[in-house]
């Protein structure tokens, strides 16, 4: 197979994009419905700041970085209750699909969702799919840089 400019070009691209996603901190939503009633479902974020969640540390495992953000929906005794916050450990979704959250139900009328995401910041506020601008900007040099090598 010939290296085509074209194809030097995309996988510049292509890196350049994985490398930009690995080198930034995730930030995430960081909020309580018990303390702020926005914070459950429809969330509405305009009363909470991002939390960056590199500035964060565990105590106890003080070496163990937030990777991924996380929204926790419980119910115990009909009350629900929904925790969205940066998560230390796991994997995103179940077997990497975020689309997907963990399910647990328990007597006593308890429930349980765990939802954790990487794909991007405010990941945890819910289910809206948006496109990166770092992505479109790449992806717009890629083309162009085609053209002008034609």
């Amino acid at each position: 197979m010939k290296c085509t400019p074209q194809i030097l070009c995309l996988i510049f691209a292509l890196t350049f994009t994985i490398i930009n996603q690995e080198a930034c901190a995730i930030k995430c939503w960081d909020c309580r419905s018990d303390a702020d009633p926005k914070c459950a479902d429809p969330f509405d974020n305009t009363t909470f700041a991002i939390t960056d969640c590199k500035q964060q540390r565990l105590e106890f495992m003080s070496d163990v970085k937030a990777t991924m953000c996380r929204k926790i929906r419980q119910k115990f005794n009909g009350v629900w209750k929904y925790i969205r916050s940066c998560a230390y450990l796991g994997e995103p979704g179940i077997k990497g699909d975020e689309r997907f959250c963990l399910m647990r139900t328990g007597t006593y009328n308890i429930f349980m969702e765990y939802c954790t995401c990487n794909t991007k910041d405010g990941c945890n506020s819910g289910t809206v799919m948006t496109i990166s601008p770092f992505l479109i900007i790449s992806t717009l040099v890629a083309i162009g840089l085609l053209k002008v090598m034609r």
